[in-house]
């Protein structure tokens, strides 16, 4: 994964917890996880079944991902926009 230099005054998402949890009604397997993406006080949760080093990669990426959309100049909370 890249390093993203963080910009004095900005802030940047980061994987802030990590939990495992009882899978959601209706899904199967063992190993489901909760995950924390925060910055300053907004918070996104996700659930996704796998290995804790799986689930906290994909956090990573996601995290990553809403930075770098940040810092591109578009908003990590507007979905994007498709061309038609």
């Amino acid at each position: 994964m890249s390093d993203l230099s963080e910009k004095p005054g900005e802030r940047q998402f980061h994987v802030s917890t990590i939990e495992k949890i009882d899978p959601p009604d209706g899904t199967s397997g063992e190993d489901w996880y909760e995950y924390t993406i925060g910055e300053g006080s907004s918070a996104i949760k996700g659930k996704r079944s796998g290995t804790l080093k799986s689930v906290r990669l994909h956090a990573e990426e996601f995290a990553e991902n809403l930075n770098r959309r940040a810092a591109l100049g578009y908003s990590a909370y507007a979905a994007r926009r498709t061309q038609k």
